[in-house]
């Protein structure tokens, strides 16, 4: 009999085990146990063939409509095409020579339904619309159940009822066969004692593991595949929540220097000064950030609020709070014009409270210094001394802070902005900066990414919330300039110069900088009509900077004022453009995505982001909060040749549809899935979720927390539960288990 562990090579063979290993990553029994189908078909019931993207590997369930074979002049010489039909669409099986389709002409007649695998293609038949296809696809007819002892009405019912799981597949191991090897090893396996709690399993009225595995694989009746779900969704969220809860124990023992709130000092100075009131949000997230700050284990919390929220005021606050407290904190920023941007705007808000040492300065005033990896030696030399010596109390910086020569002499709060931007690795080199315990982590970000949401809903996380904007700010209109409505392109043209007449300002975003190698000859720059688009399964290169750039100062915007931003500019140039664009001496700034953050210019009231499509969620959000800032109201127009009823279609209408950046977060974390919660993989690649999705089962995922709290309270170690334990440890490699050291 087989336990998990056992290598696939032992029960499946050498040559079915190295197919699993490199086409899907499944080298034991327990890999390919939790390798769950990714959807379940009735044979009464077929695929919905509407649904097919191009490029995608695909397991179908049709009927077989008409079979065609002929001659044709090039090699091989014959060609043999199958039509199948959901009843709705149709989808093409090509075999090519005598030997690639003798099978499919002898098992494929009109009627047989089957199941067929293969990678989705496109084609344009000669003045015909395109067709999707497979081929050469492997197939596997379905035929009527003749079992003896039941009438033909019983036999053809149940037959039409049977569920088929459908799995992720890969080339050369079609569903059914991995369908075949699960059954296999599930037929030889031996799990030994159920790992989870027996008190749990009884209060939660759970199936076994054994019965739970026989049930996702291969279920009688959907009742019997939902209690399997069920269980296996407790197993993924239970053992995660018991990862979480020992690191949260952990971290409840590691010390942190106590910053209470001093009165008197910096903080209270600043909010005396201030020319406005604070929201009542703002107010209440501080307190929550102060009696954080005020404990003497380290904050890590998660400042989440909508574009302009004010966000960056409560951070400075909390970093007033740690220099009243005799400490320092450090500011770090994704990008140069960021960082130099906040530097800039804290300097402003703070006044003679920056200005430590100097004529005007205010008592107990303290300094700003900025730390870029572009400054000159003299001004570096300057920023890193008054780091390493405290005479800074807060230091502004990007990816160079986290050098090894950056030093502080009391490092007690980091606050990530656009925490998405930086690596666990480089968040946890700036907090290896300080000499004993650890400093406080504040991060910030407007749209989490699905990885954040995450970790929020597993409780790794503290969260706040800024949701209310600040009075005064304007609304913000978006809209999807598409391919079918050609005079939405010209329009936006016309608008810009409309707003540029006002002495209103304009940003346009492309995805990239310029021409790569590999890009087509002559290709379109944008939108223009007759363009290829996606036909036969190509598509055009971006949309750059500089391939736009001449069209617009030639034609489409002639006599405006147009500057150009992009990362490869030398830093002093890239600073120069933006202070001209916040001058007002430019009427628009043509940009990548470095305007993406932290740009403020109140003037700027539209934002056309070119080849939409190809951006994020989490970027469109952030680039439309660019206009808007002001008592203006902004416009952002949304470019794209994307088909109506496409995804990348229904992504940019859904932005359009909204300015909430949390349901867009959710959005997003519901096209790209979360990540993998207890390893450095981001959204969309590998994750230790199999089946839990965070939407769906937030209710369940909160229920594990709370008794997985409760259980580590009582048994840190899992001493009484070895199975639970071993679960814990599979699940938490040597690459997990240091991530979780880190994050």
């Amino acid at each position: 009999m087989a336990k998990l562990d056992e290598p696939l090579r032992n029960l499946l063979g050498d040559k079915t085990a190295k197919v699993l290993a490199s086409g899907l990553d499944l080298h034991t029994a327990g890999d390919l146990l939790h390798h769950y189908p990714r959807r379940y078909a009735q044979r009464g019931e077929l695929t919905d063939l509407a649904g097919l993207a191009d490029g995608e590997h695909v397991t179908v369930m049709a009927e077989v409509t008409k079979v065609q074979g002929r001659t044709i002049t090039r090699a091989p010489g014959y060609l043999l095409e199958v039509t199948v039909t959901d009843g709705h669409g149709e989808l093409k099986l090509t075999f090519f020579g005598r030997k690639g389709s003798y099978r499919a002409e002898k098992e494929l007649s009109p009627g047989t339904r089957g199941l067929f695998s293969g990678k989705v293609t496109s084609y344009r038949p000669r003045g015909g619309r395109v067709q999707r296809q497979l081929t050469h696809p492997e197939f596997r007819p379905i035929a009527a159940d003749r079992s003896a002892g039941r009438s033909a009405e019983e036999a053809a019912r149940e037959f039409a009822e049977e569920i088929i799981p459908i799995y992720p597949a890969t080339k050369g191991l079609e569903s059914w066969k991995i369908e075949d090897c699960v059954e296999i090893v599930l037929n030889q396996l031996d799990l030994g004692p159920d790992p989870m709690p027996e008190l749990t399993v009884k209060r939660h009225g759970f199936i076994g593991l054994k019965e739970a595995l026989w049930g996702i694989h291969r279920p009688r009746d959907w009742a019997e595949l939902e209690r399997a779900r069920r269980r296996l969704k407790w197993d993924e969220a239970f053992v995660l929540q018991i990862a979480l809860a020992q690191r949260r124990l952990a971290a409840a023992t590691l010390p942190a220097k106590a910053r209470p709130r001093v009165e008197g000092g910096l903080l209270d100075a600043f909010d005396a000064a201030l020319p406005f009131t604070l929201t009542q949000g703002q107010r209440d997230v501080g307190e929550e950030i102060a009696e954080d700050l005020s404990l003497e284990h380290p904050m890590h919390r998660l400042l989440q609020g909508d574009v302009g929220a004010g966000k960056t005021m409560v951070a400075l606050r909390a970093m007033l709070q740690v220099v009243d407290g005799g400490g320092q904190a450090a500011l770090l920023a994704p990008t140069e014009v960021l960082a130099q941007q906040h530097y800039r705007s804290i300097t402003g808000m703070l006044g003679p409270l920056a200005q430590a040492g100097q004529i005007g300065g205010a008592d107990h005033a303290t300094r700003i210094v900025l730390l870029t990896g572009s400054q000159g030696a003299k001004a570096r030399r300057e920023a890193l001394l008054e780091a390493a010596s405290g005479a800074a109390g807060i230091v502004v910086g990007t990816h160079a802070l986290l050098q090894e020569h950056v030093q502080f002499a009391d490092l007690g709060l980091v606050v990530v902005d656009e925490q998405h931007r930086f690596g666990v690795e480089q968040r946890d080199a700036l907090r290896e900066k300080v000499g004993t315990g650890r400093p406080h982590v504040l991060v910030m970000t407007a749209t989490p990414i699905p990885r954040t949401v995450a970790m929020t809903v597993f409780g790794d996380l503290e969260t706040s919330t800024l949701a209310q904007l600040p009075s005064g700010r304007a609304e913000i209109r978006t809209h999807v300039v598409p391919p079918e409505r050609p005079n939405f392109l010209a329009r936006t043209w016309e608008r810009i110069r409309e707003e540029a007449a006002k002495g209103r300002q304009t940003y346009i975003v492309c995805p990239r900088i310029g021409a790569q190698e590999g890009d087509e000859e002559g290709a379109p720059v944008f939108g223009d009509p007759g363009d290829p688009g996606e036909e036969e399964g190509r598509r055009r290169a971006p949309l750059a900077v500089l391939d736009l750039l001449p069209r617009l100062e030639d034609e489409l915007l002639g006599g405006l004022r147009i500057g150009v931003l992009h990362g490869k500019l030398h830093p002093d140039d890239k600073d120069a453009v933006m202070r001209r664009f916040a001058a007002g001496e430019l009427d628009v700034l043509l940009a990548t995505t470095v305007i993406e953050v932290g740009v403020d210019v109140p003037n700027a009231t539209v934002m056309v982001i070119m080849d939409a499509d190809r951006f994020g969620v989490s970027q469109l959000h952030q680039l439309r909060g660019r206009v808007g800032r002001g008592s203006l109201p902004g416009l952002c127009l949304l470019v794209t040749d994307a088909e109506a009823g496409s995804k990348a279609r229904e992504r940019l209408d859904a932005v359009a549809s909204t300015t909430d950046g949390f349901a867009l977060s959710r959005l997003d974390l519901e096209q790209r899935r979360e990540g993998d919660v207890l390893g450095a993989a981001q959204a969309g690649r590998a994750s230790s979720l199999r089946l839990l999705t965070l939407l769906k089962d937030e209710d369940l995922i909160r229920g594990a927390r709370e008794e997985a709290t409760v259980l580590v309270d009582a048994d840190p170690e899992l001493e009484g539960c070895p199975g639970l334990a071993a679960e814990l440890a599979s699940l938490l490699d040597e690459e997990r288990a240091g991530f979780l050291e880190k994050a």
